[in-house]
């Protein structure tokens, strides 16, 4: 008879935090944003830095506390990305920013969201342990993202934004650690 080791499943919190952990670094992300219904494509080159937050660490005690959470050291594990974007034609701007994203269960907590600044809640899923999903819905707009590693150097996302049941924008991305 055959020896074969039990099968060992492990929680999304630590599969998230594995991902997270992975995803620490600098990166520079290329990326298009397809407006659905006039064709217009907007492109956007930003500089990322992702760095991964332990349970217990202040930014994850103040995000706890903007959502209001009885025990501010309840979020196991997250991330604070920061950015700098270049928005190139038709409309170029240049704009920095930051988030924080905080784990408890399946949910991921955010200090704000894609088009606000308000905190905002999402849920997410591990399809396997290199691909995180993400369903986030407020303002009647639905965002459902995939991010996925790419060996240790790359990365990819996906974003499709619908309102009312209608697809409205898709935003893809291509990452490359610095």
């Amino acid at each position: 008879m055959k020896f074969q080791p039990p099968i060992v499943q492990l929680s999304p919190e630590s599969l998230v935090e594995e991902f997270f952990r992975q995803s620490e670094g600098n990166w520079r992300s290329q990326r298009r944003y397809y407006t659905l219904k006039d064709g217009e494509t907007q492109e956007v080159v930003s500089a990322i830095a992702v760095h991964f937050l332990e349970q217990g660490n202040k930014e994850l005690i103040q995000l706890a506390r903007l959502h209001e959470m009885a025990d501010e050291t309840m979020l196991k594990c997250g991330v604070l990305t920061t950015w700098e974007s270049n928005y190139i034609g038709p409309s170029p701007k240049q704009t920095t920013g930051s988030t924080v994203f905080g784990v408890l269960g399946t949910a991921l907590y955010r200090d704000r969201g894609f088009s606000t600044s308000k905190p905002i809640v999402a849920q997410f899923s591990m399809r396997d342990p290199k691909t995180m999903c993400l369903r986030t819905e407020y303002s009647g707009n639905v965002f459902e993202e995939e991010l996925k590693l790419i060996g240790t150097q790359y990365r990819t996302r996906q974003t499709i934004i619908s309102r009312a049941g209608e697809e409205q924008m898709i935003g893809q991305y291509l990452e490359k650690r610095m």
